[in-house]
């Protein structure tokens, strides 16, 4: 096989492990052009795996705001303290060694260690998985315990005896410029002469992939408090969930779309109970839905407003410096702005 390597981004560029590593966990659920601003954001604000380090872990969620799975900027920053900490900064350059690292997977290992220490690693995305599947007409399940050794065996066996690292990375570019997974010309592809899938028309049903999510259904119902200052709360997620540690303005979850007097039963029932609200108003009289990939939340913004004083307060003008998911950024600067 013949791949021509494309060089678009800035980490295609370099053998820095740091920078490989980040912009590989950058772009693990986000498409390279999106993720492109926010590889950039972090390697102006933390150049070194010791800035990195010795950030705040709010100061890493503010910087990802907006990218999703936030997991992977904790498991990022921990993972930055424990290299800097606890192996003096020294990068582990084997696959052995690097997929025993928190948040580094096969496909992450197999990446760095082929792309910056020219192991002879095999590098399996989404695009190479794609690929594979329809040059050689391979049907097993992606998501499958034996697809995933399969595809590995095949991807070794493919590997060739030297340069590594620009065989990966021209592989996966091939598969996010060429072999895309929609809207794919075939007809100019280098390989459509002995591409399985072209050849039998099963382009759009490879690869296969079927594991199914079930999809869970949540009502969020965001307290707005302003105070008679025009000032407002907001708490911290405490809770182990993907949205530990993020700021939100006070939540009554429901499990149904409530109205204005179910939303004072609920009041009545939390920590707000004390408060004499002299104004409720829906901020969106339309649910806004926000799809995470295992559950659609269906979300209210309530402005209520008072003339107590509100413990705690912060002025809005404040408010944008502390990390928000992209819904609540989203309301706020519509909120701010209106």
């Amino acid at each position: 096989m013949v791949f021509i390597k494309q060089t678009f981004f800035p980490w295609r560029e370099t053998k820095n492990p740091y920078y490989i590593w980040l912009s590989e966990i950058i772009l693990q659920q986000t498409k390279t052009t999106q993720g492109l601003p926010y590889y950039s954001i972090f390697i102006n604000n933390f150049p070194t795996i010791e800035q990195l380090a010795k950030a705040s872990e709010q100061d890493v969620l503010k910087l990802w705001q907006g990218l999703g799975y936030y997991r992977r900027a904790r498991n990022l920053h921990f993972t930055a303290k424990y290299i800097v900490n606890e192996l003096q900064g020294e990068f582990p350059n084997t696959y052995k060694n690097l997929i025993q690292l928190k948040g580094i997977g096969d496909y992450t290992a197999s990446a760095i260690a082929s792309i910056c220490f020219d192991e002879k690693e095999a590098v399996l995305d989404g695009n190479v998985y794609r690929i594979l599947a329809r040059y050689f007409g391979i049907y097993t399940d992606i998501t499958s315990a034996n697809g995933k050794k399969e595809f590995k065996s095949i991807a070794i066996e493919l590997l060739p005896n030297k340069n590594f690292s620009n065989y990966n990375q021209a592989l996966m570019d091939f598969g996010a410029t060429q072999c895309t997974p929609k809207n794919t010309n075939c007809y100019t592809c280098i390989l459509n002469k002995t591409c399985f899938a072209f050849k039998n028309n099963e382009v759009t049903k490879l690869p296969v992939k079927k594991k199914k999510i079930t999809i869970k259904k949540r009502f969020f119902n965001y307290l707005v408090l302003i105070d008679k200052h025009h000032k407002t709360i907001l708490t911290i997620r405490s809770n182990k969930d993907i949205w530990q540690n993020l700021y939100e303005f006070p939540l009554l979850e429901s499990n149904k779309n409530i109205s204005n007097n179910n939303l004072l039963s609920e009041i009545n029932s939390s920590n707000y109970k004390n408060i004499a609200f002299q104004e409720i108003t829906k901020y969106n009289e339309n649910l806004i839905i926000h799809k995470l990939s295992h559950q659609h939340i269906y979300t209210t913004f309530w402005v209520l407003k008072t003339k107590n004083t509100l413990k705690n307060s912060i002025s809005f003008s404040e408010i944008k410096k502390f990390p928000v998911v992209t819904l609540t950024h989203n309301f706020i600067e519509s909120f701010t702005n209106s």
